[in-house]
């Protein structure tokens, strides 16, 4: 179980992270999503020792990474996937790896298979796309068969095919009784692969809820169309209602009401003598409902105003969803953990050549950026 409690990191007067709690439990997909400058990054570094916070905490297994006494047996992590040596082949690189952290070597061949990489095995990292990094990545953090894993856009470069395989891997994870967070941008996706959200906006937490609370309690709107929109418009009045002109996708006239029925819709539209020629709800997708929830928490906006959302029972202390007055600002690059900072092995800034005496730091997240 990963553990988030009160972790706050400042950037010198910034404050990228603020008094953020929340749970990762074993068994699910917890999917981390915000706006960018959110702080999702920061926390996963965070949470993996590779920096250090301003305040508060976080905890795998009731421990602090620094603390663990096999990293990469107990957590694996993808964060950037690029961060691998380029003239070294996939399987010279997880090779590296093993040794370096005292795995078995066997596990190599076996994290090949399982991400789809046997038949390139021997070809060169640098010459890899996007997609196959992240394949690669992947096979780094299963490395040490952990119970806890982490992964930040992991479906980046991935095609169609690659990323309903990255989606049914992570969900036998999840099934197979590990810990699973994953923070992606792409929410679509995310509907189809987490079963719980943790959203943060500006460094604070905004909600932690299932899936199907956080789409449940967005706003549910009524669709009409009708030949007599101006008799149903004034009849929805006259019935305590407040509809709005709209037009469908196909550029047609309809009439929206928000949080009603169809049927108190269609009671009023029979009772007088209107007809209907189609009548819908449509209930907000993960999407639109992660777009109204967090408005007020992006950091750059264009010139729409999203319309405020309430949002399901936050599950933390009141303070943790108060709005951060001010606009958020990302942390500057991170460019290794300060000297004081209590990490099993040092991070090396270049990857080391092979033979280097070098070890690598734990976890595997792809390296300093």
């Amino acid at each position: 179980m990963l553990k988030v409690e009160n972790l706050t990191k400042d950037y010198g007067s910034v404050r990228a992270v603020d008094d953020l709690s929340f749970d990762v439990e074993p068994g699910r997909v917890t999917g981390f999503l915000g706006p960018n400058g959110a702080g999702k990054s920061t926390t996963m570094r965070m949470m993996l020792g590779l920096d250090r916070p301003t305040s508060g905490r976080a905890t795998i297994d009731g421990h602090p990474y620094a603390e663990l006494e096999n990293p990469l047996r107990q957590v694996g992590a993808l964060l950037d996937a690029r961060w691998v040596h380029p003239n070294r082949s996939a399987r010279s690189h997880l090779r590296w790896l093993a040794v370096s952290n005292g795995l078995p070597v066997g596990r190599v061949d076996e994290v090949l298979e399982m991400v789809g990489l046997t038949s390139v095995a021997k070809k060169r990292a640098g010459g890899f796309s996007l997609g196959m990094s992240q394949r690669l990545g992947l096979a780094g953090a299963m490395l040490g068969d952990p119970h806890t894993l982490m992964f930040d856009e992991p479906v980046n470069g991935l095609d169609p095919e690659g990323i309903v395989w990255i989606r049914n891997f992570m969900r036998q994870l999840a099934r197979e009784g590990r810990t699973v967070l994953v923070s992606s941008h792409l929410l679509t996706e995310m509907s189809l692969t987490a079963d719980h959200l943790v959203v943060i906006g500006q460094g604070r937490l905004i909600t932690s809820c299932s899936v199907g609370e956080f789409t449940a309690s967005a706003r549910t709107t009524v669709r009409v169309r009708t030949p007599e929109p101006q008799r149903l418009h004034d009849a929805l009045v006259t019935a305590g209602l407040a509809p709005r002109p709209e037009a469908d996708a196909q550029g047609r006239p309809v009439v929206a009401i928000d949080d009603v029925t169809t049927d108190r819709v269609g009671d009023v539209a029979g009772d007088a003598g209107i007809r209907l020629h189609e009548l819908a709800a449509h209930t907000a997708s993960l999407e639109e409902a992660f777009m109204a929830i967090t408005a007020g928490s992006v950091q750059y906006q264009g010139g729409t105003t999203a319309t405020p959302y309430a949002g399901p029972p936050v599950a933390a202390p009141p303070h943790s969803a108060t709005p951060l007055a001010g606009p958020p600002v990302a942390g500057p690059p991170f460019a290794g953990p300060p000297p004081s900072a209590s990490i099993p092995h040092p991070i090396p800034q270049q990857p080391p050549q092979a033979g280097s005496p070098q070890t690598p730091s734990a976890p595997f997240d792809g390296g300093p950026r």
